[in-house]
C-alpha cells in the first residue's frame, strides 16, 4: 500500500488521493468531517463534484499532473454538500512511487490558525510534520531541475532575456530555501544536551560572521570570564546564534555594531508547561544598533511566517524559538530604535555550580 493508514488518517487537515482520471481514490478522516461526506459518497466520485471552488482550478490541476509538479493555490473559498464556503489553502502534489496518483491537501484557514497556536506535541501534530517534510523534499528534487534547465537556457540569450532566467534561478533557490527550514522544522531527533562552553558557541559564531555576511559589521565581545556551562545541544545552540547574529547583521547599517554579551542571573526562572518552575541562571544576548523590529509584528515575531523584511519567510525566529525551548531554555526580544536585544536563557549543566551559589 502506497499510503501508510495510520498516518493518513492521523492527519489533521483534509486531504484526499485522486487517480489517474480526477476521482477520489481515498479521503482521511478530516477530509470526511471537513466535506461532510463519507468515505463511501466519496471514493470513485469525480473530485469537482465534491470539493466546490470559487476559482476554475481544473485547467491548472491538469497541467501539475501532466508535468508531474506541484501547485500551490491559496485563499479559494471551499464548499461541500450543504456547507457554506471555507476560506482554504490547497496543495496539489505527485504521489511518490505512482504514475499517475496525486495528493490533494486541504488548509483551512482557521485550522491552520489553530496548528500554529499550539505545540507540535502529540501524534497527529508529529504525522503531519512527517507529511510536511515528505513534501518539502519532493517539491525540492523539481526545483533543482528548474533551475538547472534556467541556466542552461542563459547560455544562449540576449542579456534582457537572461533577467528573466536569472530570475527563475533566484526565484527557486529561495524556495529551496524555504523548504530547507520546513524540513528543519519536521527534524523532530531529541537534543543531544551535554555541558557545553557558550562562550566557544559565541566564538564560532563571530568567526563565521566576521568572515562572511558580517564582514561590514563590528563585533563587540563582553563576556562573564566565571559563567559555568550550560547543558545544551552545541550544534543547536550554535545554529541558534548564528541565526540571530545573521538578522543583526542584515538589519545593521554597515559599520554598525553587534554586541555579545554573557552574564549570570541566579534568580531567573520560567514556568514550565507542568506547571513546575525551571531555573535558567545563564544568559546569552545579541544586540543590534539597527531600526529595530515593527511595532506590528513585536509581539509575534517568533511564531511561524511573522517576518519584518521584505521576501523574509518568518520561519527563522519561529525555529530558533522551537530550538531554545527543546534545550530547555527561553528566548525574549527586547527592541526599539536603535538597539535590538535577543536574549536567550539557559539550564546550567548540573555538574558544573557556580562558585557561591548552594
Amino acid at each position: 500500500m502506497i499510503l501508510d493508514t495510520a498516518l493518513w488518517n492521523s492527519l489533521p487537515v483534509p486531504a484526499l488521493l485522486l487517480a489517474g482520471d480526477d476521482s477520489i481514490a481515498d479521503a482521511n478522516s478530516a477530509a470526511e468531517l471537513f466535506l461532510n461526506f463519507s468515505q463511501r459518497a466519496l471514493q470513485g466520485a469525480w473530485v469537482w463534484d465534491r470539493v466546490k471552488t470559487d476559482a476554475q482550478l481544473e485547467e491548472a490541476f491538469a497541467r501539475a499532473r501532466a508535468q508531474r509538479s506541484s501547485l500551490f493555490v491559496n485563499d479559494v473559498d471551499v464548499g461541500s454538500g450543504d456547507r457554506g464556503p471555507v476560506q482554504c489553502s490547497l496543495l496539489f502534489a505527485p504521489l511518490m512511487g505512482s504514475e499517475s496518483k496525486m495528493l490533494m491537501m486541504i488548509s483551512p484557514r482557521e485550522m491552520a490558525h489553530r496548528l500554529t497556536q499550539h505545540q507540535a506535541t502529540g501524534k497527529a501534530a508529529k504525522s503531519a510534520i512527517g507529511m510536511a517534510e515528505m513534501l518539502a523534499h519532493e517539491i525540492k528534487n523539481p526545483l533543482a531541475g528548474i533551475t538547472g534547465a534556467a541556466q542552461l537556457l542563459s547560455m544562449g540569450l540576449s542579456a534582457e532575456d537572461r533577467e528573466l532566467t536569472d530570475l527563475i534561478v533566484e526565484e527557486s533557490r529561495r524556495i529551496v530555501k524555504l523548504l530547507e527550514q520546513v524540513e528543519q522544522f519536521g527534524n523532530l531527533r531529541p537534543p543531544a544536551r551535554r555541558p557545553v562552553n557558550v562562550h566557544d558557541v559565541l566564538d564560532r559564531a563571530r568567526q563565521s560572521a566576521t568572515v562572511g555576511f558580517g564582514a561590514h559589521m563590528q563585533f563587540v565581545e563582553d563576556y562573564d570570564p566565571s559563567l559555568p556551562r550550560a547543558q545544551v545541544d552545541s550544534d543547536q545552540l550554535l545554529q541558534v546564534v548564528l541565526n540571530l547574529v545573521k538578522n543583526a547583521c542584515e538589519a545593521g547599517r554597515p559599520g554598525g555594531t553587534i554586541r555579545l554579551r554573557s552574564f549570570y542571573e541566579p534568580s531567573l526562572r520560567v514556568r514550565q508547561p507542568d506547571g513546575s518552575h525551571a531555573r535558567l541562571p545563564l544568559q546569552i544576548e545579541i544586540q543590534d544598533d539597527g531600526p529595530g523590529l515593527p511595532p506590528e509584528i513585536a509581539a509575534e515575531v517568533f511564531e511561524p511566517f511573522v517576518s519584518g523584511r521584505e521576501n523574509g519567510t518568518g520561519l527563522g525566529l519561529a525555529l530558533v524559538s522551537k530550538l531554545v525551548a527543546e534545550n530547555g531554555g527561553w528566548i525574549s526580544v527586547d527592541s526599539d530604535p536603535g538597539r535590538t536585544v535577543f536574549r536567550i536563557s539557559l539550564p546550567r549543566a548540573n555538574d558544573d555550580p557556580p562558585s557561591g551559589e548552594n
